[in-house]
């Protein structure tokens, strides 16, 4: 059984993740307004991500007999006055996902719930993932994106991410 504690942390990160989902998918219109389909492909792949990240931890609690329960999704509001504002703003928010995903993996751990600190661990890793990729976005864009080819460059890269399904296994 799940300690309750990380169980209603959960529910809150389910809630998270949608908004998380909500917000890239802000930067994804943001981008398309700017003719810059490859950043909005990036954080459009970024915002299924963030979904599926979401059903992973609904089909975890469920599958361990909790009932799932869903909050209103806030509406992003990140003011967006240039095309570096939504690759820091994605950054702070993967480094506060980040701390979130900690807390929840203190609470498991602090409770001996060794089946939800099992669970938390492919999080753990993926948000380091998350960040890295972020921070490199920002770099990048950093290095070239004031340059025009050097931005239609980047832009084709980013154009070229596919989505991959996590492969985390309940």
């Amino acid at each position: 059984m799940l300690d309750k504690k990380v169980v209603d942390l959960l529910m809150d990160q389910v809630n998270k993740e949608y908004y998380s989902a909500y917000l890239y998918l802000d930067f994804a219109s943001y981008y398309a307004d700017a003719n810059l389909d490859g950043f909005q492909n990036w954080y459009e792949i970024q915002a299924q991500e963030e979904r599926d990240h979401a059903q992973l931890m609904v089909k975890f609690l469920q599958n361990n007999g909790v009932r799932v329960t869903y909050d209103a999704i806030a509406k992003p509001d990140k003011k967006l006055k240039n095309h570096l504002d939504p690759l820091k703003a994605g950054l702070e928010h993967e480094q506060y996902v980040t701390s979130l995903i900690h807390n929840i993996y203190d609470a498991a751990f602090t409770s001996k719930d060794y089946r939800a600190m099992q669970f938390l661990d492919w999080f753990v890793k993926e948000q380091g993932e998350e960040e890295t990729n972020a921070d490199d976005l920002i770099k990048k864009y950093e290095l070239y994106g004031s340059d025009p080819k050097g931005l239609y460059s980047l832009n084709e890269e980013l154009k070229a991410r596919v989505y991959n399904a996590p492969s985390l296994v309940l």
